[in-house]
């Protein structure tokens, strides 16, 4: 039982220097998805909220498409849609992009988890106290200034909680990444399981490693929330 297991992690960790493990897969998804759905979001969020209203209204559709279509659907569009088109495969740019898997795989992903970050950073902007935006005009700050030095720090500490939620969130949708044939670890487990019959410690095995990177993610996230919103905290005196 003890050689069947390590043969199990092998095959989730292992990686021949060619090919990566099925967990450095997931989470290579999973920081490229992220970090371009933050870096996106947060000009997003400002647009959102902007008081010009074809500006804001175009974000809002983005959102809206994104968050009210399953990310299963989006990943197929982008891996089987978008390649079916003529025009596509025509252009050499275009055929190479959207012919591999990995890349329809993190643009389905980056662009999903920015829709939801976008709101989640928008309504932080919005709850920013009042008091903190009176105080940036009254040391003079121009609008660019207030919103760089004032409203976008304010609004991303408080809006920690509901970003490491979408955070988690997201690692469990790379379980539909191999739909793009992307061998992440739900991946390793269908082929495990195809080839051992043995589902339940193929599929098993595959729960723990999803249980302790997300345990991992909410470690890191709850000392983020205990540095940068400790003065949230009412005060003990």
């Amino acid at each position: 039982m003890i050689d069947i297991i390590q043969q199990y992690w092998k095959a989730f960790l292992w990686s021949d220097g060619y090919h990566l493990s099925g967990l450095a897969v997931t989470l290579w998804l999973l920081a490229l998805s992220i970090a371009f759905g933050f870096v996106a979001a947060v000009p997003l969020a400002v647009a959102r909220v902007s008081r010009n209203r074809w500006l804001s209204r175009a974000v809002w559709l983005y959102t809206y498409v994104f968050r009210g279509t399953p990310l299963y659907v989006q990943l197929l569009f982008f891996y089987a849609g978008m390649y079916s088109l003529e025009t596509v495969r025509e252009v050499g740019f275009l055929n190479h992009f959207f012919r591999e898997g990995y890349n329809c795989t993190i643009l389905a992903f980056g662009l999903n988890t920015c829709a939801y970050t976008t709101e989640i950073f928008a309504g932080a902007i919005k709850a920013t106290p009042y008091g903190e935006i009176e105080a940036g005009r009254a040391y003079g700050m121009s609008k660019f200034t207030l919103y760089r030095r004032v409203i976008i720090p304010s609004a991303l500490r408080r809006a920690l909680p509901a970003y490491s939620n979408e955070v988690i969130l997201m690692l469990h949708a790379t379980t539909v990444a191999f739909t793009a044939t992307v061998p992440d670890i739900l991946k390793v487990a269908r082929d495990v399981n195809a080839a051992t019959y043995d589902s339940f410690n193929a599929f098993g095995l595959a729960a723990l490693l999803y249980l302790a990177v997300t345990f991992v993610l909410v470690g890191l996230f709850r000392q983020a929330e205990a540095r940068w919103l400790a003065y949230l905290r009412p005060s003990k005196g």
